[in-house]
């Protein structure tokens, strides 16, 4: 008997320390379950408790979405443009010295835990754990969830009688035919005469036949002699009965690329313009069960809808929908016409027609109007309980894509759907925890039925559904109470590796998930960050260098015994200049942030004391840095003057009514997060004359200057740095002040550096912005000079 050894090698996971005595006794309480857990779950990678998180989306205008991941701009490929656009919400300066790549050796940094070191030699791309991931990946093939993606969309036909015209029927016959009679009529075609009736007859019986029959029907001579007198005589068939022909090919299985289905198409093409709609769409059906593309067909249809649109009945039109989110193609001249078709039907709909013109938009990437989206979003949270969840799932697709929120709607669906998570597939799952990150919202009932339920089934998921749990627990800063959440995607991860040599995008989305709750799996980090994968982000369709960016100095700053791959100098001083150019553009000058710098340049005696830069540019946004001696004097460093103080004087910014209306409460639907409690008390005395600078306690007169800059990056001893965050309501949740994870991590990571982080929250500066300037200064003179800072450095 062979014997056959197999090794197996199981993940290392880096997390930084915790900063909580909790995490600490569940680390220790967690140690006896050690090595149960390893023998029930080889290769889980072991996980602790922490919070970080990040962002997607939101509304345009008043909760814009300050960094996505590059994969999930508008999620779809052809979104370069709009990828670039997310992530100049957050751009900026940086480390230009390639010196400093290494920066965590230079600069005081928290210890780390559990981080073991990266074996010396780098693997090369096709390692030990790569082959072994592999062969779970094919020995798992055969336990995948079933999921009948042509069946599914198709359920709100079953709603109504008319749509038996307009679909091709795809169940079993009621009445099979024997296969003796099939036998039959594959011999007498060598000797019939070939009508077109007669050719209809044979497929419409063969289709008739069962399925074990029919499967080996395309391989059979016999059967292929009489597709082939079909092609021959293909003009010959009235368009009944080549729409008959047509939807026997379905039972039967053609497949798309059979010679028959091409002359198929080709005729139905001539004869589009003669034919009505009700028959054009049947035939479109039947090319969707058929899995044919046919584009030239689709874009006759549209342009026949287009002119008869008057005479579409509501299934009609749902049909034409779902038959448009199955061709991927959005016919942009129908928009408007499908808006307005929507608002008059709205009513009729039932709730599976909302779900299908839902996804036949989302899936064609066709963009609605805020409107007509809270109009249906108004209609499916009072009927929730009654719609289906594959529906309901649909709904939630568009309300992401179109970065709208909806508070009923989300409040009615935190009570629903927790209940049903355990009887949704992985992907139904998927989409709606990615639809709570991309609106912002925070829902924990409904994250922790997520959590709770995801481990069973975590071997369903594919690299993309892995990849978008990390990001979206990471964004929410959420850490759910079973530890097996993280552990088994983070498995998963491992069992999929092979799959990000095709798609690199879905493990930069999951390892920066992964960063925002401080947890560094070494060998995907070291496998993302080596040369050939890099290039492959790239080279890719997606705009990763953000992404890159933000995963490599991440960690670079909280692994310092991380011994693994590293991204070169030269790509870091690239992304660095490209995010410095837009800040200058862009961040630098945002009035909330124009307004506190020019008050602290007046209140500590000039630009020199303080500096609106990025101290991280890869957490694309600014910093206010203020650097105090320890008896509480500013300290002088900003001599060269990088741009911020000579442009921001310039910008004619003008806090108007309107501005301000827009920086404190967003649009007139939108909710303001809680009235803040008195944590920040601003000092009761009014300071100020006629110049309009105070002299302030700790502050050095206008003018003072030191007599020696200090190097750059150095610390001078005894020194306070302080990193002063001029927050909107887009670094938090809906409506909440918890931190999203890149901000979290942003925050983490100055503090690993040495800073001490003073938050200027937005809904403590917004309101002064409209004060007079002794308020404004009073306030800022107290996070300045605030007595706590020095012991919190």
């Amino acid at each position: 008997m062979a014997v056959v050894l197999m090794c197996r090698r199981l993940p290392r996971l880096s997390r930084v320390p915790a900063f909580s005595t909790t995490a600490k006794r569940k680390a220790e309480h967690g140690s006896s379950k050690k090595e149960k857990e390893k023998q029930d779950k080889p290769g889980a990678a072991k996980t602790r408790t922490e919070s970080g998180a990040t962002i997607q989306l939101l509304k345009p205008q008043d909760y814009r979405v300050l960094y996505n991941p590059a994969a999930y701009a508008r999620g779809r490929a052809g979104s370069r443009q709009h990828g670039d656009r997310d992530s100049s919400q957050a751009l900026g300066d940086t480390f230009t010295d390639p010196g400093t790549v290494r920066a965590s050796k230079t600069i005081p940094t928290a210890p780390s835990q559990a981080l073991s070191p990266v074996r010396n030699a780098l693997p090369k791309p096709s390692t030990p754990l790569e082959q072994t991931m592999l062969a779970k990946e094919e020995a798992e093939k055969e336990k995948r969830e079933v999921h009948n993606s042509k069946e599914d969309p198709r359920v709100f036909q079953k709603g109504r009688p008319e749509y038996r015209s307009l679909s091709c029927d795809s169940a079993e016959p009621a009445q099979p035919l024997p296969a003796e009679e099939g036998d039959s009529i594959l011999q007498s075609v060598a000797g019939c005469e070939g009508s077109p009736g007669t050719l209809r007859d044979y497929f419409l019986k063969l289709s008739r036949l069962p399925a074990e029959r029919r499967a080996a029907l395309v391989s059979d001579p016999r059967f292929s002699a009489l597709c082939h007198r079909a092609v021959t005589a293909i003009g010959l068939f009235s368009t009944p009965d080549l729409i008959q022909l047509l939807k026997a090919c379905v039972p039967l299985a053609v497949p798309a690329s059979h010679p028959l289905l091409g002359a198929c198409e080709a005729e139905f093409c001539r004869r589009a313009w003669d034919m009505g709609l009700e028959q054009l769409l049947l035939v479109a059906d039947c090319w969707r069960c058929l899995d044919r593309s046919v584009p030239s067909y689709l874009g006759i249809l549209f342009s026949y809808a287009n002119l008869h649109w008057r005479d579409l009945t509501l299934p009609q039109f749902v049909q034409l929908l779902y038959i448009v989110g199955e061709g991927r193609r959005s016919p942009a001249d129908l928009a408007q016409k499908v808006e307005s078709t929507i608002l008059k039907h709205l009513d009729a709909f039932t709730l599976e027609e909302l779900g299908a013109i839902c996804l036949g938009l989302f899936k064609s990437l066709s963009g609605i109007s805020e409107h007509v989206m809270r109009r249906i979003a108004d209609r499916v949270s009072l009927q929730m309980e009654d719609m289906s969840t594959y529906a309901l799932v649909n709904v939630l697709k568009m309300l992401r894509y179109t970065r709208m929120d909806h508070l009923p709607l989300m409040r009615e669906l935190g009570k629903v759907i927790p209940a049903r998570i355990p009887a949704t597939n992985i992907q139904g799952i998927m989409h709606i925890t990615l639809t709570y990150s991309s609106l912002h919202f925070f829902d924990e009932d409904v994250l922790a039925a997520v959590a709770t339920s995801l481990p069973s089934k975590v071997s369903y998921c594919r690299s993309k559904d892995a990849a978008k749990f990390l990001w979206s627990f990471g964004c929410l800063d959420y850490e759910p109470p079973n530890e097996e959440f993280y552990s088994s995607l983070i498995k998963q991860l491992h069992v999929k590796l092979h799959e990000f040599h095709k798609f690199p995008e879905h493990l930069l989305t999951a390892l920066l998930g992964l960063a925002f709750v401080k947890r560094f799996p070494e060998e995907l980090i070291d496998f993302a960050l080596r040369e050939e994968f890099v290039q492959k982000t790239r080279d890719s369709k997606y705009e990763l260098n953000k992404d890159l960016f933000t995963l490599g100095k991440s960690v670079e700053i909280e692994c310092p015994t991380y011994r693994g791959s590293q991204l070169p100098p030269q790509l870091c001083q690239e992304f660095t200049e490209m995010v410095s150019s837009f800040a200058e553009r862009e961040i630098y000058i945002r009035p909330e942030i124009v307004e506190a710098t020019s008050l602290l340049e007046s209140m500590l005696g000039g630009p020199e004391y303080v500096k609106n830069h990025m101290i991280l540019p890869h957490t694309r946004s600014c910093d206010l840095e203020v650097r105090l001696a320890t008896d509480g004097h500013p300290i002088p460093f900003n001599f060269k003057d990088p741009v911020a103080a000579k442009k921001l004087r310039g910008m004619g910014v003008s806090l108007t009514d309107d501005l301000m209306s827009q920086l404190l409460q967003g649009r007139a639907h939108s909710h303001s997060p809680p009235e803040v409690g008195n944590e920040a008390r601003i000092p009761g005395q009014e300071r100020g004359d006629a110049a309009g600078t105070p002299h302030l306690a700790g502050a050095l007169p206008a003018g003072a200057t030191c007599q020696a800059e200090p190097a750059p990056g150095l610390w001078q001893p005894r020194e306070v740095r302080l990193a002063l965050q001029v927050s909107n309501r887009n670094h938090f949740c809906y409506g909440s002040r918890r931190l999203l994870g890149l901000h979290c991590l942003k925050r983490r990571q100055l503090r690993l550096l040495g800073y001490a982080v003073v938050e200027i929250p937005f809904w403590e500066w917004f309101p002064l912005l409209k004060r007079t300037r002794s308020e404004k200064l009073s306030y800022l003179h107290y996070k300045v000079f605030c007595p706590a800072l020095p012991t919190r450095a």
